[in-house]
């Protein structure tokens, strides 16, 4: 059975029907820093860019997901968090294969207008940017500590689908911990969300 399924995974992967994406190891450099992409505000924007001597918090989200949705004050709260603590953060949005419905760029733009984004939220052209992190949800997080390591990969907290029924911010956590200079005590959580739509997968 075990033969069978890897067989029908790899064909499927060989003919684009479904992405495989290595995911990003706890450590690692942050991947693709240099690519240019187009900020809703019409300039183009890298991670090198965003990132600060503190860290950078990087978010792969959208506009239409309800797991998107529910967690928008809590996008909106944990980007402020970062940036008060003089860490860069950055929204990319990755779903290619929705660019010509709700995550257009014109969409994108007016999504980040009622959201009140005070930060970059970038087009990740080709999925380039989330097939170097292994990314394949919206929302999912990446924080990168001062020395551009990935020191936390996962959700905001661990109820995305509930915020009433948060017991634990791992994002915001990570964060304080981080800037401390302690180790992070929750390195990887489970990220809940729908899949990022790559073109053609």
């Amino acid at each position: 059975m075990k033969l069978i399924f890897t067989t029908v995974f790899t064909l499927l992967v060989t003919h684009g029907l479904i992405a495989q994406v290595q995911p990003l190891e706890l450590g690692a450099s942050i991947p693709k820093a240099n690519i240019r992409m187009k900020d809703v505000s019409g300039k183009l924007i890298s991670l090198a860019d965003v990132r600060t001597p503190k860290g950078l918090l990087v978010m792969f989200s959208c506009n239409t997901c309800p797991y998107v949705e529910k967690n928008q004050a809590r996008t909106r709260a944990i980007g402020s968090f970062a940036q008060e603590h003089g860490i860069g953060f950055i929204v990319v949005n990755s779903n290619e294969g929705s660019r010509d419905s709700d995550d257009s760029y014109k969409d994108m733009q007016q999504y980040a207008h009622a959201q009140q984004y005070a930060w970059p939220y970038t087009i990740d052209s080709k999925n380039e940017l989330a097939d170097a992190f292994g990314a394949s949800r919206t929302p999912e997080c990446y924080l990168f500590d001062s020395e551009g390591k990935l020191v936390y990969q996962g959700a905001i907290d661990d109820n995305p689908a509930d915020e009433t029924k948060i017991k634990r911010k791992h994002l915001e956590l990570a964060i304080t911990e981080m800037i401390e200079g302690k180790e992070v005590t929750v390195k990887k959580s489970r990220s809940i969300g729908c899949s990022i739509k790559r073109k053609g997968k």
